[in-house]
């Protein structure tokens, strides 16, 4: 009598964990080999260029960071000269990219969701200024318009020594913009700046209970900006101002901003604006009509209505294309090297003309660009993650 196989059949949740099981490893085996290949492609690649860069006798490698670089650099917020390194030439040029690029990021994002207000008022004047800034500065190539600002700046302002002035705390010119700063500067700013993430914090924790998640940040924002402002206008008060004056053809005093970084700020602030309008009227328009009119029946004002219903539900829709435009403008303040400000890329191009080694230079300027729109990936899919978690 033939033996039969009393094992029970698989069924039910233990055949869907061993499904689940299979798929998984087939997707790692597949992974990991795509890994492999993609490894050994990188290492052959390598291998061949440094025997190229070997039979023609050109030097390799990153040492040249150690040594002089040979060029000085117009705008350095670290101490600079021509006999510093390579390597500190470069961290200035990257910490030129991140001060344009963050102070652009703010700019653009507030005239942008002012902007993109205005395309939705029913006034029509407000609404023609609005459809015509997007029109404007979204169909002009972005390097025109740095081009066009720059010219505007160094050819319609007046000389240095006869500079606009605005009271004794301003002075504009062709040789850029001075302002009055506290003495104290440094100390100053790092009060201010503890003051405002202090501020901000407690602001947001106060309103959390009492309105959405959102709309407590941007309290808590906007709160510790005022916060900052007030601690670097008391540093002034007390350990006084450091303010430009016209000494012959030279401005003493205060601190200044650039020809060219005043060009490049208002450039990319300007082109991002138009997108970032466009991202907020889209956002606001998917809100259906009917959240409008639910509000309005509960007896909420229209500025209650958007604080609490609208707003929050169109910025789940405008965040991620917000990042995209965040990434873009620190992409695009690479085009600072076509009027001369001294960013990552024009302190490779100088380094690329004193070292010859063009290959690294240009590995390096990448790797920063990969850095900084990765950080403002993972600091934007935050927010947003926080956002989507907010109750709907």
């Amino acid at each position: 009598m033939p033996q039969t196989d009393c094992t029970p059949p698989v069924q039910g949740d233990e055949a869907f964990v061993r499904r689940e099981r299979a798929r998984r490893r087939t997707q790692w085996t597949l992974q990991i080999a795509v890994l492999a290949v993609l490894v050994l492609c990188l290492w052959l690649l390598a291998d061949n260029v440094g025997e190229n860069l070997a039979e023609r006798n050109i030097r390799s490698g990153f040492e040249f960071l150690k040594g002089s670089a040979g060029f000085d650099i117009g705008e350095a917020l670290l101490p600079f000269s021509s006999s510093d390194t390579v390597l500190k030439a470069f961290a200035n040029g990257v910490l030129n990219t991140i001060r344009v690029s963050f102070l652009a990021a703010i700019s653009a994002l507030v005239l942008g969701v002012v902007v993109g207000l205005m395309r939705l008022a029913s006034h029509p004047v407000l609404r023609a200024l609005g459809t015509a800034h997007v029109e404007v500065y979204r169909n002009i190539p972005l390097i025109i318009q740095l081009f066009a600002i720059y010219m505007l700046i160094t050819e319609l302002l007046p000389m240095s020594t006869e500079p606009m002035r605005f009271g004794s705390w301003a002075l504009l010119s062709k040789a850029g913009l001075y302002v009055a700063v506290p003495q104290q500067t440094t100390l100053a700013l790092l009060a201010a700046v503890i003051a405002g993430v202090l501020a901000a914090l407690l602001l947001r924790e106060i309103w959390r209970r009492r309105v959405t998640d959102l709309v407590a940040s941007l309290i808590g924002l906007g709160g510790g900006a005022l916060a900052a402002i007030i601690v670097w206008c008391l540093f002034g008060l007390v350990g006084g101002w450091s303010k430009p004056v016209v000494d012959g053809f030279m401005t003493v005093g205060g601190t200044a901003l650039s020809p060219e970084f005043l060009a490049l700020w208002l450039g990319l602030t300007m082109f991002t604006s138009a997108a970032i309008a466009e991202i907020v009227r889209a956002g606001v328009l998917a809100v259906s009509g009917g959240q409008w009119d639910a509000g309005m029946a509960l007896g909420l004002t229209k500025t209650q209505v958007v604080s609490y219903i609208v707003f929050p539900q169109s910025m789940r829709l405008a965040i991620p294309p917000l990042t995209s435009q965040f990434m873009n403008l620190t992409k695009n303040s690479s085009l600072a090297v076509v009027i001369g400000y001294p960013d990552i890329v024009a302190v490779g191009n100088s380094s690329i003309n004193i070292t010859g080694q063009a290959l690294e230079v240009i590995f390096i300027i990448m790797a920063v660009y990969l850095f900084l729109n990765l950080i403002i990936s993972l600091l934007m899919n935050t927010l947003n993650a926080r956002v989507m978690r907010a109750p709907r």
